[in-house]
């Protein structure tokens, strides 16, 4: 279980980014001002550091000069949408720059981008009576190897990544089949029936009404 340090000094959002990282499985730490942050790193190990850029006590920036040597992957989170700020931020060494506002699945993805490339992602997650090998692309079932095509695999790593949270047809459609695809939702449900049947996951994959799919424990 990868280890997460969230530095941001709004309650409700850090509270809304640590709900969402325990929902699929990250441990989580909160800290509310850069001096804290400081004294956490240097007394932790975390994987990776969401890491606000207005902090009281001591700013983002300032953070990222003192713990660039320590090779932790840092994603930028903050209200500032000036070019400037982004390219500062990159140029100091952080790995990705989020807006506010965002959508979790978008800082998710984003979390999940950094770790690869940092070699801490598990290769292998575990759902119910699966076995998910993200870089081999299989998928076990009480260690038998069950066939997916390209696309119902996209659309089970994408319900797991994203276990517990609603995701809407036209996000799924975006995120497995791409922006440029021209097909119906309907394409959508008839991937999710086939993840059921193939599966065995008719009681996992609830129906969200007038939105989605959600993969629940």
């Amino acid at each position: 279980m990868e280890k997460v340090l969230i530095v941001e000094d709004d309650a409700a959002i850090s509270d809304l980014i640590n709900l969402n990282l325990c929902m699929v499985n990250y441990e989580t730490i909160q800290v509310y001002d850069g001096e804290e942050a400081i004294k956490l790193i240097e007394e932790e190990k975390f994987d990776l550091i969401i890491l606000d850029v207005m902090l009281p006590k001591l700013d983002g920036f300032s953070i990222m000069k003192r713990i660039n040597h320590k090779d932790i992957p840092v994603i930028f989170l903050t209200a500032k949408d000036l070019l400037s700020d982004k390219v500062k931020g990159l140029k100091m060494g952080a790995d990705d720059y989020i807006v506010k506002p965002f959508e979790s699945i978008e800082l998710l993805a984003r979390i999940e981008a950094v770790l690869r490339r940092y070699g801490k992602k598990i290769k292998i997650i575990s759902f119910n009576d699966l076995d998910i090998s993200f870089e081999e692309r299989i998928v076990k079932k009480r260690g038998e190897t069950v066939d997916l095509t390209l696309k119902e695999f996209e659309l089970l790593k994408l319900l797991v990544e994203n276990k517990n949270i609603a995701l809407s047809r036209e996000k799924i459609l975006e995120r497995v089949w791409g922006y440029d695809y021209l097909g119906e939702t309907r394409t959508v449900d008839m991937h999710i029936q086939k993840l059921r049947k193939k599966l065995d996951l008719d009681d996992k994959i609830k129906t969200v009404y007038k939105v989605g799919y959600r993969l629940e424990d």
